[in-house]
């Protein structure tokens, strides 16, 4: 696989340990992974690099999960954003869907779970390619 078919996968959590092990085992899927350890890393880093996923704690100090869901939402309309969550409550979690979250993952994840987010991610990117793509041909007169 080439860099060109990595997946760009945006991972947000403020435990270092959760961070390295979601590392591992998205590196092992064959994505390429950058981390950022609270929402206000996840949103600079959303703007420089576009991923094509983000894994997103909901509670981090400084900002949260919720709010950068919101920040990111705006900049990045298209980009799949997956809720990471230990602590969410049913109604927390459930706002993060209706704010555009594509789904979430409870803490501790299984590799079953994370193959599926991967997949997931990769559906959105092949659409939002083809979206591209018949716009781009749209345009030609």
């Amino acid at each position: 696989m080439d860099n060109e078919d990595k997946l760009r996968i945006l991972i947000t959590d403020d435990s270092r340990t959760l961070r390295r092990k979601l590392r591992a085992d998205l590196e092992a899927l064959g994505c390429e992974v950058i981390e950022a350890a609270n929402g206000k890393e996840a949103i600079m880093l959303d703007l420089q690099h576009e991923p094509d996923g983000v894994l997103l704690d909901i509670v981090m100090p400084e900002v949260g999960g919720v709010e950068t869901l919101q920040i990111i939402r705006e900049v990045s309309p298209n980009v799949p954003i997956i809720m990471l969550s230990s602590a969410g409550t049913p109604q927390k979690l459930m706002q993060t869907l209706k704010m555009g979250a594509l789904d979430f993952i409870q803490k501790p994840y299984s590799k079953d779970q994370l193959v599926k987010v991967v997949e997931a991610i990769r559906r959105e990117k092949i659409k939002r390619e083809e979206r591209e793509a018949e716009a781009k041909l749209d345009e030609k007169p």
